[in-house]
């Protein structure tokens, strides 16, 4: 394992792009620890006493900004990431949203901090959010204010356009899977298998 790159794979992209699909596929293949960056709001929460609902999940998140500023998740994961990677060689991030979130990581890790973007049209994410079983958007308004409102108040757009890597998920599962097979035989990581989670 010593002689296998070190990696940090950052999986990004807007609601409805497919991102979750891709982290699940990597941890089912390889194993690799996945570190949730949500997991500060949900950890902060709980400190707090507050039940796990969307309105006190967005409070907190809202709170937290304004207290640590817009890389707070980042900051407070990056002794957990330093942890998961004695255990792997390769560690995935998930909900990496913000600028200010991909300029502390690349501070921290530098060239071993890999960012993939996974796109898709508006209108496809669209169709996926308005048939998914949990917090369904009803309207393209509706769909049209989320993106827009992540983009303005997280600068959510700043990892996607520098991001290492993008994979278009404008088909199939098969095919999702296919591009995201190439960029780690790219990076060299494929047969890096996490030992520890």
């Amino acid at each position: 394992m010593e002689n296998q790159p070190k990696r940090i794979i950052a999986i990004v992209g807007m609601a409805g792009s497919g991102k979750s699909e891709v982290v699940d596929y990597l941890q089912n293949k390889y194993r690799w620890p996945n570190i949730y960056f949500g997991d500060v709001i949900f950890e902060e929460m709980k400190n707090e006493g507050l039940e796990e609902n969307q309105n006190n999940e967005r409070i907190t998140r809202e709170k937290l900004r304004v207290e640590e500023g817009m890389g707070v998740c980042a900051s407070r994961s990056l002794e957990k990431i330093k942890q998961a990677q004695e255990g792997s060689n390769v560690v995935l991030i998930e909900s990496l949203y913000s600028w200010d979130e991909y300029k502390i990581l690349k501070r921290e890790f530098g060239d071993i901090l890999k960012v993939v973007a996974i796109y898709s049209s508006p209108a496809l994410r669209f169709s996926r959010l308005q048939n998914r079983p949990i917090r369904p958007l009803r309207t393209f308004e509706e769909f049209e204010k989320r993106d827009w409102t992540e983009i303005e108040n997280t600068a959510k757009g700043g990892p996607i356009a520098v991001a290492d890597y993008t994979v278009v998920n404008a088909s199939t599962l098969e095919e999702l899977r296919r591009q995201v097979d190439q960029v780690i035989e790219r990076e060299g990581v494929g047969n890096n298998i996490g030992v520890k989670i």
